[in-house]
């Protein structure tokens, strides 16, 4: 299934909403008590999801994509993790080197954002601003000290995520959150797809087009460290609890290693992209 936080004309209050091709249901619709948000939705386990599903194939009400807009396809996680140098051609573009372990940063809530929205910084805090596309994972059932070979079964769901980074404040600041924590930094969604939909979340296309120009295009399985390893790695400190969000590295082509350097303008577009789960995109503009 197909999962996305809408908004309609009129209304800025994201609600979930099932995605059935191009149109949308709203979940909270379906029967009294229907979850409104997704982490509601993976709280309640796989009895509510089934009747979700159920009751989604027969709704009457459906909305066309075109009319809606997109909030961030996680509203509140316990936490967002995100893993860096997890593609070696990344890490060397940076002139970083890929750990003996992951190297793992959290970041803050006020950077997510949704599809289609406008992501704004003022132009004296940073000139330097580049896009990272990462394949997100969805937490669904608490893990503790899981095996990589059970790490999956943990898995809820995926989606995109563009891990927008100040790449002068990367390389002033031994810690990566905060330049990559400002308001909007982190867009993600449109949709989670739950991970039946996803036989092998290391056979992913992913890919960037930054301004009408393809800046990324790599696959998922040229990860140095797969979904089950990290999902197990980071499930040996703390329980990953159900919504944690997860983004687990970028691959090469980020604009920072290009001759000349490439970054995000005033008015810039940029689209990332993973097949199977989706396209998201970003406008961008600068304060003066």
């Amino acid at each position: 299934m197909r999962f996305a936080h809408v908004t309609r004309t009129g209304s800025d209050s994201p609600r979930l909403a099932v995605v059935d091709g191009d149109t949308a249901v709203l979940v909270e619709n379906l029967f009294p008590g229907a979850p409104r948000y997704l982490e509601e939705l993976i709280a309640a386990g796989d009895e509510l999801l089934e009747r979700v599903a159920d009751a989604s194939t027969g709704a009457a009400e459906r909305h066309p994509l075109t009319t809606l807009g997109f909030a961030s396809a996680v509203l509140s996680p316990p936490v967002i993790l995100a893993v860096g140098l997890n593609y070696a051609a990344h890490s060397g573009e940076l002139g970083l080197k890929t750990d003996s372990t992951p190297t793992v940063f959290v970041l803050w809530p006020n950077s997510l954002a949704g599809h289609g929205g406008t992501t704004t910084w003022p132009r004296s805090l940073s000139e330097a601003i580049d896009w990272e596309a990462e394949l997100g994972v969805i937490i669904g059932r608490p893990a503790k000290d899981v095996s990589p070979e059970d790490a999956l079964s943990h898995v809820w769901g995926y989606t995109v995520v563009n891990d927008i980074t100040a790449r002068d404040i990367q390389y002033s600041e031994a810690q990566w959150s905060r330049c990559k924590s400002f308001d909007g930094f982190t867009p993600t969604g449109p949709f989670v797809v739950t991970a039946d939909e996803i036989p092998d979340p290391q056979d992913l296309h992913i890919w960037t087009i930054v301004d009408g120009h393809q800046m990324q295009d790599a696959s998922t399985g040229q990860m140095v460290r797969s979904v089950a390893t990290l999902v197990s790695h980071l499930s040996r400190s703390a329980t990953l609890l159900p919504g944690t969000l997860i983004s687990t590295g970028s691959p090469g082509g980020a604009g920072y290693s290009r001759d000349p350097q490439i970054f995000l303008r005033d008015r810039s577009t940029v689209t990332v992209g993973i097949d199977g789960i989706g396209s998201l995109t970003t406008h961008c503009r600068i304060l003066d």
